[in-house]
This record gives C-alpha cells, structure tokens and sequence, in this order.
C-alpha cells in the first residue's frame, strides 16, 4: 500500500511541480490554504489566497486526476501571522511573518490537518533537503544544492524553526533542483503556471505599506517623537516608530548634512536613533525563542556561523548558551544593520544548526 502526501499548493510553479514529482511514488492529494481576503503573495512564491492561484492549483490537480481541496485558515493565520506582525512593530522590532506562517500554519496547523486524514506526509515546494542522520539520530533540515553545489534558491533560513515531529513527516522534492530545472519539468508536464513569475512580497501587504497595514488594523495613530543621535542632539522629528527599521536610510525627512541611518528605535523615549554607517555596525546580538535541529540545547559555546537576514552569506560566529534558553552571539567580524525581530540562523556547513529572534539591544 502506497504512502499518502498532502501537498500544499501555493498556486505557483514550485508546489505543484513538487505534486506532479511526488505522484509516482505516493498518493498525493492537493490543498490550498485560504489565508486572508486578497489577490496577494508571501513567502518568495504565490500564497494560495488569490482566485487566480486557487484556480491554478486545482487546475493542476485536475490534469493528473488528483483531488484538491480549500482549507480556510483566516482566523488562524490572523492570530498566529498578522497579530504577531503587527505586536512585533509595536515593540520596536522588524518582523519575518513568512516564518511564522512556516511555523503555525503551513507545518504545525497544516500537518495536524493531514494527520487527521491518515497521510503519511505533507509537502510543500520550498528548496531545501531533510535528512535523517544515524549517527546524531536526529533529523536534520540542510541546505537545497544543485549540480554546481549550492543552490542560489536555497531557503533553509525560513525553515529553520522545524521541529523533529515534523521535520519526520515533510517531504522537500525541489531540494536538488534548480528553479529553472523546475520550470523546464512544469513545462514538460503542460503545468499552467510552468512560467508564472516568482512573488517577492508579504503577502498581506501587497503594496509594501507596513505601517499604513498597521494604522488599518489597528486603528491606532502612532505619535511623533524626536530624531536623535546616540549623544542625544536631536535633529527634528519622526512620525512613529512603526514606520522605520534598522539600517534605513531613505525616507527620514530630514538633512542631515552627512550620510545618517536608522541605528535603534528608543520606544520608551519614542525616539528615533540614528548614526553614521560605522555605528551600524555590531559584532553581538542576544536570540531568544530558541530551536534547535540538530542537537538538542547546547550546554558550551561553540563555533559556527550564522546569517541574520535571509539573503545575506553566512558569517563565523561563536554562540554563548544561556541557563534562560537564550544565547549571546559573536561575530568574528562586524555585521551590518543587525535587526531585532528578524531572525539568526546558525549553520554547520550546510547543516542548519538552529535559531532564533533576535532581541532588542538593552
């Protein structure tokens, strides 16, 4: 008796490829999550909210006689996604909402989902390869590769959150594939969204607009407050902090006279901190809301390196563990525009160690 897969299918190429891949081994059976009201996108490729990708995903189903179904997670998604996005802001920090929505919906709520109707696995179009390591006995999420090595697609940094249930219980088929090999196969098998383009925003905010999202959710007005330097000289003001993030230099309304950027947001003071692009650089960060892959919690330090934005190369590192769960990072060498909110991600080759959000500077 075949194996059951659920897989998830954004609408884009990458996910229904991977349902098109993954039917000659197993049963497949297709869902598109409806996540919010909208004709927008998330997490690198098409999120399953549009008509458009609904119709697309179930048109690709239907070609290969594979049943397809909607879920409706708005409420979830809603609590889980937007609700955590919006508080993140509110506290000073800059958000990933993509990897929430990896961690609470589309490989916990998702999962449970499939569970409950006897599947074996569920499956997503993500580039990345899990592995089952007998001499660690642990599972293990790794970078995706291709023939030349690694993968320019690789998004092991979104998926780092993936715990041992369920990195057991997902199945990765793009891992060694480049994207252009997946369009090529897409093309072969007359997928209709073999050539549909890849999406770059959040997907519940089409426009780019955080802080107008923001302001319409919440229908709170965020008050203006000084721009400062970090010796307190105060350059003009700001029209709340929701509306900047750490590195920004464009948009501050002000002439400075020199090159300034965004280097902290002081919310108790609701002031804006800025400074020179020497000041934008730090060699520590703290991390908090741990999880770790390939080994349980470290007890020592240890040496590796870490990537704090997801398109960025990883730099060396030493992590301190703390007795609070938390950890104290050291780069090697200074890094640039370290954000609170986003997130660390720790490697070992091309093994993801682990991760988690950085923290507020005290």
């Amino acid at each position: 008796m075949r194996q059951k897969v659920m897989v998830a299918m954004s609408g884009g190429v990458d996910s229904s490829a991977a349902l098109v891949m993954l039917k000659e081994r197993y049963d497949v059976i297709g869902v598109t999550l409806k996540l919010h009201d909208g004709e927008f996108e998330c997490d690198g490729q098409k999120t399953c909210c549009s008509l458009r990708d609904i119709d697309d995903a179930r048109q690709v189903a239907s070609r290969f006689d594979i049943m397809h179904y909607v879920y409706n997670m708005k409420d979830l998604f809603h609590e889980k996604v937007i609700d955590r996005f919006i508080t993140s802001y509110e506290q000073g920090m800059t958000p990933n909402p993509c990897i929430d929505c990896n961690r609470y919906i589309k490989f916990e709520a998702l999962l449970k989902r499939a569970q409950a109707l006897d599947c074996d696995y569920i499956s997503t179009g993500h580039y990345a390869r899990i592995e089952y390591s007998e001499e660690r006995g642990r599972w293990l999420l790794k970078k995706a590769v291709s023939d030349t090595g690694l993968n320019e697609k690789d998004q092991s940094y979104v998926l780092y959150d993936l715990k041992q249930e369920q990195l057991a219980h997902i199945l990765f088929p793009l891992g060694e594939m480049k994207k252009s090999e997946v369009r090529a196969f897409a093309e072969e098998n007359g997928l209709v969204n073999a050539h549909k383009s890849d999406s770059q925003d959040i997907c519940f905010v089409p426009d780019g607009d955080y802080s107008g999202f923001i302001r319409r959710e919440t229908g709170r007005e965020y008050p203006a407050g000084d721009v400062a330097d970090s010796s307190g000289k105060v350059y003009g003001r700001h029209n709340g902090l929701i509306n900047y993030t750490i590195g920004q230099r464009k948009g501050l309304g002000i002439a400075f006279g020199t090159p300034m950027y965004v280097i902290g947001k002081d919310m108790e003071r609701n002031t804006l901190v800025v400074g020179s692009a020497e000041e934008l650089l730090s060699k520590t960060l703290t991390a908090f809301d741990m999880n770790w892959i390939a080994f349980e919690s470290p007890d020592k330090p240890f040496k590796c390196k870490a990537k704090t934005r997801y398109r960025m190369n990883e730099q060396p590192c030493t992590v301190y563990p703390k007795e609070d769960g938390t950890v104290y990072v050291e780069f090697d060498e200074p890094q640039r525009a370290i954000t609170p909110g986003q997130r660390v991600v720790f490697y070992d080759g091309d093994i993801v160690l682990g991760g988690g959000i950085i923290g507020n500077k005290k």
